[in-house]
């Protein structure tokens, strides 16, 4: 099938400029256990947790690339199609490649693939917390961060050393701000916030929230 990516780089720009981070999570398509819980019938049964649709079984099955991420649908064929894991590859005792080749081909071997019990899977969570038998595991996923610049109004200049606190239900974080009057408060969890920033007898304090987004506040004056 031409023109569809299976495995696919999600691109999310974070915060708000000039405080913007952009991260990278590769989604794999068409593995999602709901697959078989919606249309058991036209999967082929495989022992290693792979979702590979049967393309004899799946004709005309529409619906599954209207519902399902990652399935899309081949009109010429009359059939859904996704990403199989390169069961091809795995299957052939001859071949030279014996994993997926989004895994052979990943420079920087960000992607593993194996058995559950082989792999180091510590900390590591299914990118759909619904999925209810993930295959698809992630490390390192990206956390909330609350960046913004204080700067003094009246010496119009920016705030070197304040000390910014976070606190709330999920814990307390801190951090100062830099030369240049910055701060960035990393890895917080999805949680309400009150931002307090104080120096030299001068305090603000605010209510942030991350749990839908990362903040990159506009300018705080610290007066």
């Amino acid at each position: 099938m031409i023109g569809q990516f299976w495995m696919d780089v999600a691109e999310t720009e974070r915060g708000a400029r000039p405080h913007v981070r952009v991260s990278y999570i590769p989604r794999m398509g068409a593995q999602n256990s709901r697959i078989n819980e919606y249309a058991p019938e036209v999967l082929l049964p495989r022992e290693d947790g792979l979702v590979v649709i049967d393309p004899e079984k799946a004709v005309g099955r529409r619906d599954l690339a209207e519902k399902f991420d990652g399935v899309f649908w081949n009109e010429e064929l009359n059939i859904p199609q996704g990403c199989t894991g390169c069961a091809h590859l795995i299957d052939d005792p001859d071949s030279p490649i014996r994993v997926p080749r989004c895994v052979d081909n990943c420079a920087v071997g960000a992607i593993a693939f194996g058995e559950v019990e082989e792999l180091d899977l510590e900390g590591a969570v299914p990118l759909d917390p619904e999925d209810a038998n993930p295959i698809v595991f992630y490390k390192n996923m990206p956390k909330k961060f609350i960046a913004a610049t204080v700067f003094d109004p009246e010496a119009d200049e920016v705030v070197e050393g304040a000390k910014v606190v976070v606190a709330g239900n999920a814990g307390t974080y801190e951090t100062e701000t830099n030369n240049w009057g910055d701060f960035w408060l990393n890895d917080l969890p999805d949680a309400d916030w009150t931002l307090t920033i104080e120096k030299d007898g001068k305090s603000i304090e605010m209510q942030v929230s991350t749990i839908e987004k990362d903040q990159g506040l506009p300018d705080i004056a610290l007066a």
